[in-house]
């Protein structure tokens, strides 16, 4: 039985009762069933479909969105948010997929020689519970309209959500099982990954977890992307325009209270203005609220499971512990839920443990470089590639983004997912790209054609 408590108060909200293996078999059944007929419609049938779930996730987002905050306590602003973005993420793909899957010409011998895009057929996505809307419709809008079908593995701490996005397809006549949410128990993913009717898996999660879903996966020769996690720097140099670099870091370390992949983990500061920008970042971190997610005033809400805060903890002090200065936040609450403060760590020194571990939680780590190469050598100095960003000139900024070791740099900007852009990982951040041109490009066949007779 998948257990749901809300991280607000604690309680048990909802009980759902695990697939068993014949409930596996039958989803992946229906999920085949459905491919066969799939893979024929055209782009514009496809298309329809997305549009049409996008419009219906508009039209009832107000039902939507308490589903995340419910669940895992995602500030009701930040929700309605995501909504709009799932959105967006299908009305993107119903409009750009036929141009991303447009045929290569290819010269050979041939008097006619190209690279063609196929569907390969059920595609199972593997998701955690940080952004549940967002996170499925990244793995499902691109697959969908290449003339994949999706069984959707969602994190057993949100099944409402899951079981809300399948019916979206059901709710705007799609046809039947294209899309199909399969509440799986951890354990029972590998049987999943196995079943021959499956032809690829797309995994976002720990580097933990990726690890063994890509063995998974290669085991049954299937081809994976996996998005993991981040422990990503953000350098700001003397040169940079301090105000919006704290406001822009303010919002990527405490957004979804800190717990997403791609936020400002380790914020790497030039020594001359390193006070001064401290300084900027301390006022606007103390200006956040923290509290009930299901109010509109609430910027940060709380941990999704208490098990998460718990090791958030264990990093903040053991970090203080080896000398890092707490400035503000870093004690645990009292009272229900799993709450924990806005969070500022100063001076604190790469071997400690929040410059060396993921943190997953509203707490900024703050280091010292003397310049710009040190800066460099820090932000690589990690075993994670996913995102980076600097703040410094642009010429500079794009001059030195070519030495960050990350899959997504941004220059004076904000750290996010953009349907329109590539995103994913290097290192211990997984492989394989997801949105944009590239992710659609994931679960194809890229089929040679050659036809003669042969040319001199």
């Amino acid at each position: 039985m998948l257990q749901v408590i809300n991280p607000a108060t604690g309680k048990l909200v909802r009980e759902v009762a695990a697939a068993t293996a014949d409930d596996i078999d039958r989803v992946m059944e229906r999920s085949e069933t459905a491919y066969r007929a799939w893979r024929h419609t055209t782009f514009n049938e496809r298309a329809k479909v997305l549009r049409d779930v996008a419009q219906y996730m508009r039209d009832h987002i107000e039902t939507l969105a308490p589903l995340m905050t419910e669940e895992m306590g995602k500030p009701k602003k930040e929700a309605l948010g995501e909504v709009t973005k799932a959105a967006w993420c299908a009305d993107h793909y119903a409009a750009h997929a036929e141009s991303y899957l447009a045929n290569d010409e290819l010269a050979s011998d041939a008097s006619h020689s190209y690279v063609r895009y196929l569907p390969l057929g059920p595609v199972l996505g593997v998701l955690p519970w940080n952004a549940p809307f967002w996170l499925a419709f990244r793995f499902c809008a691109p697959a969908l309209m290449a003339g994949n079908t999706c069984v959707m593995k969602h994190d057993p701490h949100v099944p409402a959500c899951a079981e809300a996005i399948a019916e979206l397809f059901d709710q705007v006549g799609a046809p039947a099982n294209i899309m199909q949410n399969l509440p799986l128990a951890t354990p029972d993913v590998a049987q999943a990954i196995a079943d021959k009717r499956i032809r690829g898996v797309s995994f976002t999660g720990s580097d933990r977890a990726g690890a063994k879903v890509a063995s998974m996966a290669a085991a049954a020769i299937k081809p994976a992307v996996l998005e993991l996690g981040g422990s990503d720097p953000v350098i700001v140099l003397a040169d940079a325009n301090l105000d919006e670099a704290a406001e822009a870091i303010t919002t990527s370390r405490i957004i979804n209270a800190g717990q997403s992949c791609i936020a400002a983990k380790r914020i790497i500061v030039e020594a001359p203005v390193y006070d001064d920008f401290l300084a900027r970042l301390e006022q606007r971190l103390r200006k956040l609220t923290l509290g009930d997610p299901a109010r509109e005033d609430t910027d940060v809400g709380p941990i999704a499971r208490d098990d998460l805060r718990q090791n958030l903890h264990r990093q903040v002090t053991e970090t203080i512990e080896q000398g890092a200065r707490c400035v503000i936040g870093g004690e645990m609450p009292d009272g229900a839920g799993y709450y924990y403060p806005v969070t500022l760590l100063a001076d604190v020194e790469p071997h400690m443990t929040a410059a060396c571990e993921e943190t997953f939680g509203p707490v900024a780590v703050v280091l010292k470089a003397e310049n710009a190469d040190q800066a460099l050598t820090i932000a690589n100095d990690t075993e994670y590639g996913l995102a980076a960003s600097i703040w410094t000139t642009a010429e500079r900024g794009e001059m030195l983004s070519l030495q960050m070791e990350a899959g997504q740099v941004v220059v004076n900007g904000l750290v996010k997912t953009d349907p329109r852009l590539p995103s994913g990982g290097i290192k211990r951040s997984g492989y394989g790209r997801e949105l944009g041109p590239h992710g659609i490009h994931a679960f194809v066949n890229a089929q040679q054609v050659w036809i003669g007779p042969k040319q001199d």
